[in-house]
């Protein structure tokens, strides 16, 4: 907000309260009454700012909070992890690369280093220089035909219903100019995902929107007319989700527009239920038999599955499926419990599942452990959003990250915590039209665009003060983590890392070794 709109509603504001000039003369309310109404047909108008969009006048006291925050900083900010699902720091960098604003900052850092879980990686006497940032990695197994380059830099999981049309045109338009992919979400391969082309990663969940049978069963011709489609490049069957892992979603009859209907290829009048387990398999082979299944459907391009990693054992049982069946999947996505959603139950969101590190590191040492790492890709997600989150989780074993809530910054989200409510001030989730209206398509595509770029430059130039070229060269040892404010570990040694073909060897730590002997490739189980 500039000075003169600033004291423009302060002024309007005194006025209200004295009724006017004390000599009965009007002319100044009338006055600052049309300003107001002026700047308001402007807001409304204006294509910068959704918030202003969906509220005119009145959001301008947003901006002039933000206009003083480093004043009242100490305030706001004592504790960023009070009441606030994400750093404010990360935020306002997003924000500021999405515009392709000055991103720097003086005074040095504002985190506590002495403080538990401070983290940081060591950088080299003798830097390189990195000349392209451009990262990919291929994604193929042995039995694909169709290999796909993505980029380390990806849009996670979120699906047309969750997210308004204009977001998902932005996003796509965004990840087309920018060379990335668009991950569907689970609601289905929607019109907005196609209209400029994107890569596009069709996620499948239990419910298979867009390729099921009237009764919710999973349907192999609309799957394979579907998958077919050039602009998708790979497909991920979700087996759940870090916000919400063993939980299965609800769309209410009310929000089931003939749009979403015809989309999902569900009736209207009734709720959209996606269970919480999938119908087309329920042991750890008839998983991979049904990967392979979609596979051939689709004419060979990379198939891989999503899931929050749970009991240890279940894992362990696909990988003894692996073994028995020589079936493996293209990729495995790891997403943490730490992962967002649009709603869940407290209790799943704060108390289920196995964060991201710990998930990530337990399947980059079962692939490994099994001897499979070296064809099958892991992919992972949960409050990735800056080069250094990209190159923590390449040292973990991570070959490519995801990102939601990051690209939802980019589009304009303010964080107001109203997913659920269908009253986005922003446009980006909600079914609304009106409120939709805010977000432009065109405007946010350049920032989602911007946002990757400026975010994979961010890691090129980590990499190289790091001393090597390319992500895939980060070692666990490279990252430290304060445990106390007198005691510091390396990431190899909070997270061990794996010997090639240890679970084979039976070379694994006691609970591991229990685990192993507790799976089974016909069952997710426990063995007696």
């Amino acid at each position: 907000m500039t000075p003169l709109i600033g004291s423009v509603v302060v002024v309007f504001a005194v006025l209200l309260i004295t009724g006017g000039h004390p000599a009965g003369n009007y002319l100044p309310v009338l006055v600052v009454f049309s300003a107001l109404a002026l700047l308001g047909f402007y807001d409304l108008i204006q294509t910068e700012h959704s918030v202003l969009r969906n509220y005119p006048i009145t959001a301008h006291l947003r901006f002039l909070l933000e206009d003083i925050r480093p004043e009242v900083r100490q305030y706001f900010l004592e504790d960023e992890t009070q009441g606030y699902p994400f750093s404010r720091n990360k935020r306002a960098v997003i924000y500021q690369r999405a515009k392709q604003n000055l991103d720097k900052r003086p005074f040095g850092t504002q985190l506590d280093v002495y403080e538990e879980g401070f983290e940081w990686l060591s950088h080299s006497i003798a830097p390189l220089t990195v000349n392209s940032h451009d990262f990919r990695v291929r994604v193929g197994g042995p039995a694909c035909r169709q290999p796909y380059d993505a980029s380390l830099f990806n849009i996670s999981a979120m699906s047309f219903g969750a997210l308004s049309a204009n977001a998902l045109l932005a996003l796509n338009a965004g990840a087309k100019s920018g060379g990335f992919a668009h991950n569907t979400g689970e609601g289905g391969l929607s019109p907005y995902h196609q209209v400029h082309g994107g890569d596009l990663i069709w996620e499948i969940g239990s419910g298979y929107f867009g390729c099921r049978t009237p009764d919710g069963r999973f349907d192999p011709g609309s799957f394979a007319h579907q998958a077919r489609v050039d602009q998708v490049k790979m497909i991920e069957i979700k087996l759940s989700q870090g916000a919400k892992p063993g939980h299965g979603g609800l769309l209410p009859a009310a929000k089931v527009s003939a749009e979403i209907s015809r989309i999902r290829d569900i009736p209207m009048g009734e709720d959209c239920v996606s269970p919480a387990a999938h119908s087309a398999f329920s042991t750890p082979i008839e998983l991979l038999r049904f990967i392979e299944t979609l596979r051939d459907l689709s004419g060979g391009k990379p198939t891989g599955f999503k899931l929050c990693i749970g009991h240890p054992r279940e894992f362990l049982a696909i990988c003894k499926a692996m073994l028995e069946t020589g079936i493996t999947p293209d990729f495995i996505t790891v997403d943490g419990k730490e992962g967002g959603t649009g709603s869940a139950p407290l209790e799943f969101m704060d108390h289920i599942g196995m964060p991201m590190r710990e998930g990530l590191s337990f399947v980059h040492h079962a692939l490994t452990g099994i001897g499979l790492r070296d064809q099958i890709r892991i992919a992972v997600s949960g409050k990735i959003a800056t080069g250094f989150d990209i190159a923590r989780a390449s040292a973990l074993g991570a070959d490519w990250c995801y990102s939601a809530r990051g690209f939802m910054f980019a589009l304009g989200c303010i964080q107001s915590l109203k997913c659920h409510t269908d009253r986005c001030p922003t446009g980006v989730a909600t079914q609304d039209a009106a409120r939709a209206r805010a977000l432009v398509p065109s405007l946010k595509a350049e920032r989602v665009k911007n946002y990757h770029h400026s975010t994979m430059t961010a890691l090129a130039e980590l990499i190289a003060a790091a001393g090597v070229t390319h992500p895939r060269d980060l070692q666990a040892r490279d990252f430290y983590w304060r445990v106390s404010e007198n005691q510091i570990m390396t990431l190899d040694q909070l997270y061990p890392q794996p010997v090639t073909g240890a679970f084979l060897n039976g070379d694994v730590d006691d609970r591991l070794a229990q685990a192993w002997r507790e799976a089974r490739a016909g069952s997710f189980r426990a063995a007696n």
